[in-house]
């Protein structure tokens, strides 16, 4: 255990705590800057399992704070949750990636869910974290709520039966509003909300929920803020998510977000109806017909239509760059994909 000779010195770890690290499966939704951070900090820890859930792929864009990635990544645009297991396992060969490229829908994430101990919000989509927040409930899963935008972090620990839920908290608690398309994003702020995140992670993990912060966290590293908010009386006994009646509607197919403008980049993700095995190769050649430039790898295939590029990944999903409005984007889909 030389490895992790340090961690166990910490006594509320200890030898223990470490057997039980490798003993854990943690599900990350989102593999940006949250969650990279997250991922490489547990897989340094010696989680014994992470499955990491996302939909999109490396980006320029992304190589200023999302800390698993490299240019290669973005020059031949490797879907994140790829590039995160290659990069993890070279960190941490001991721990069993699972990777998925696809959008976080509970038709995705609720078979996933046995022998899950713990679920971590890494995502900027809210309708995601409703339904992370629902199968936290339905399935007694804690889950630790993050973001950031700007020099702004936020971060809470979500246990079921005991704290306030996601829903609760939107009724009292502005959790958030500008995004980083709109103000940016520093590291500095990333790396905070991470440290918050897996700090209680670890807690969790390692059979210390004694210790867990039992208030919501937000700070404003520029302005040099921070607040720690006392949520508990927040908890409401009518929440259809974690209230008597609970009901978790947004497992429901029609709360599903099936096109969304995406977070920091001018683009629009459209997500069909049900998924779609896509034979690229043949694609790539019908626009290749087209006279359209087209680039392809093993996961998604890329082609310029004008002043606007379509991204198809294998499920059928596709984002469309160079517009945000939302009608425009399915025109092109439906158009060149049908």
């Amino acid at each position: 255990m030389e490895r992790y000779s340090r961690q166990i010195l910490f006594k509320p770890i200890g030898a223990n705590g470490q057997k039980q690290l490798t003993e854990q499966h943690v599900l990350i939704v989102g593999a940006g800057a949250l969650g990279t951070g997250i991922a490489e900090a547990l897989s340094r820890a010696g989680v014994g399992k992470m499955t990491i859930i996302d939909r999109d792929y490396v980006e320029w864009s992304n190589l200023q704070r999302q800390q698993l990635y490299g240019e290669l990544d973005a020059e031949h645009k490797i879907p994140k949750a790829v590039a995160a297991k290659t990069r993890l396992l070279e960190i941490n060969s001991s721990t069993e990636i699972e990777a998925i490229v696809g959008d976080a829908t509970p038709d995705l994430l609720e078979p996933l869910i046995d022998g899950v101990s713990l679920l971590l919000d890494a995502t900027d989509n809210f309708d995601i974290r409703f339904i992370i927040n629902d199968l936290s409930q339905k399935y007694n899963i804690p889950w630790i709520y993050g973001a950031c935008v700007g020099s702004y972090g936020i971060s809470y620990t979500i246990l079921p039966g005991e704290t306030p839920c996601l829903q609760c908290l939107l009724k009292s608690v502005p959790l958030g509003g500008a995004t980083c398309d709109t103000v940016g994003v520093i590291s500095p702020a990333v790396q905070m909300v991470v440290a918050h995140q897996v700090a209680e992670a670890l807690k969790i993990l390692t059979g210390n929920q004694k210790s867990l912060r039992k208030k919501l966290v937000s700070f404003d590293l520029w302005e040099n803020r921070y607040s720690s908010i006392d949520v508990n009386r927040m908890k409401d006994s009518s929440c259809l998510s974690c209230g008597e009646s609970r009901s978790f509607p947004y497992l429901s197919y029609e709360n599903q977000t099936k096109t969304a403008v995406l977070c920091g980049r001018d683009s629009v993700q459209i997500r069909p109806n049900t998924n779609q095995e896509r034979n690229l190769e043949e694609i790539e050649s019908v626009f290749a017909d087209q006279g359209l430039k087209v680039d392809r790898n093993p996961f998604l295939l890329s082609v310029e239509i004008g002043s606007q590029r379509l991204v198809l990944f294998k499920d059928g999903r596709a984002i469309v760059h160079g517009t945000k409005d939302i009608t425009e984007a399915k025109n092109i889909y439906y158009r060149y994909v049908g």
